[in-house]
């Protein structure tokens, strides 16, 4: 989408609050070998058949992944629903097709040198930009946006949901394995892909809408961009749908902890806003500086949920699973107003994985396991079955 920065102010000043949509990510899949099938394009010419998928499948560069996408609601509630049944009609139509869906943020042992792009104008012209890094980019993510009301707002909603990037991270780490090995990390997807997109990871505060734009509207100048779409920082606002997008998260195998892990998203996001209602921009204190976050950000790449994060405020390391309990208690108001219920999981993902290695479970059956379990959670007790 082209980038128009008086639109897009404009998109925000008209926004309505607290508006949600929800963008999950899956691996397309042979459901006997589980090697990535490069299929996006029949997937989706398929999910033109069925008037709900024809608006809510959507490619992501690699030819190997199908995004489902809830749409704007009005309510978390709505939204799990309207995601809830475009999963369902998603797994059916893949399943027809022969094929299965994982949902993990990497492969364990897919090879990116394998990897094709999507045969569209807009995906082979980032081909040709980015190079290898639109080539290396095998990876699976959990998006949400909210919509937040105000252009300066938006902003510092941006700037201060920075600090949450670690602990939110560290909640999702899903993807400890990579070409067949244990990276010895809880989330390598973000090291393969906040590590080598441009205008990645954690973006620097910028105060105000004047601020983002000048910065914005130089890089338009430049030729450095020509949408907002190649902005890919791990927050960020949407100009197009004027919401805050947060896209930080791994993909989740279970279809319940990534609703649950959507609902922390956005307690975080409208809390974070009622807090600039009430407080302004300076809040709950000063910003975190880069270097500070980036800290916890490793922390959480490396560590996941079991490990220690920096309070910089208190000058003293906290367990990670504490800093999401305090996370939990200061969203309390947000997540009561909009009826949010966050369950945090004793273990994720990563953890899970991790554990069934250490237990003499080869890493091939783990995929394969998680492969059954993303179908039995996403797809609902009707879920078809050909190919398992």
């Amino acid at each position: 989408m082209p980038l128009d920065l008086d639109l897009a102010r404009e998109k925000f000043e008209s926004s309505t609050d607290f508006t949600i949509g929800l963008e999950e990510e899956f691996a397309i899949l042979d459901p006997a070998t589980l090697e990535l099938e490069h299929r996006f394009e029949d997937v989706y010419a398929a999910c033109q058949d069925d008037e709900v998928l024809a608006e809510a499948a959507a490619g992501e560069l690699i030819a190997s992944e199908v995004e489902i996408r809830s749409g704007r609601s009005e309510s978390f509630a709505e939204a799990e629903a309207r995601q809830r049944e475009r999963r369902a009609r998603l797994f059916e139509v893949v399943a027809s097709l022969g094929l299965a869906l994982g949902a993990m943020g990497t492969h364990p042992w897919a090879n990116y040198l394998d990897q094709r792009i999507i045969d569209t104008p807009h995906y082979n012209r980032l081909r040709r930009e980015l190079g290898w890094v639109a080539q290396r980019n095998n990876t699976w993510s959990l998006h949400v946006h909210m919509g937040i009301r105000g252009a300066d707002r938006a902003i510092a909603v941006c700037d201060r949901l920075r600090e949450l990037l670690p602990p939110l991270l560290a909640v999702s780490a899903n993807s400890p394995f990579l070409d067949r090995r244990d990276t010895g990390l809880h989330t390598v997807r973000s090291e393969i892909f906040t590590r080598t997109f441009p205008r990645c990871g954690v973006p620097s505060p910028f105060g105000d809408w004047a601020t983002y734009a000048d910065f914005v509207g130089l890089l338009e100048r430049a030729g450095s961009v020509i949408e907002s779409t190649q902005l890919w920082w791990s927050v960020r606002p949407h100009h197009h749908f004027g919401t805050v997008e947060v896209r930080i998260c791994d993909a989740q195998t279970r279809g319940e902890e990534s609703l649950g892990l959507a609902a922390l998203i956005c307690a975080c996001v409208a809390q974070t806003a009622l807090d600039y209602d009430e407080l302004g921009y300076a809040g709950r204190g000063a910003l975190l500086a880069d270097r500070e976050i980036e800290e916890n950000l490793w922390r959480a790449i490396r560590h996941g949920q079991g490990g220690r994060m920096i309070d910089f405020r208190a000058g003293e390391e906290v367990e990670t699973r504490t800093v999401l309990e305090r996370i939990l208690a200061w969203t309390e108001p947000a997540r009561a107003q909009l009826g949010l219920d966050v369950v945090l999981p004793e273990r994720n993902g990563a953890q899970r994985a991790r554990e069934a290695l250490g237990s003499g479970v080869a890493i091939e059956d783990i995929y394969r396991d998680a492969v059954a379990e993303t179908r039995r959670t996403y797809a609902g007790a009707g879920a078809p079955t050909s190919g398992s």
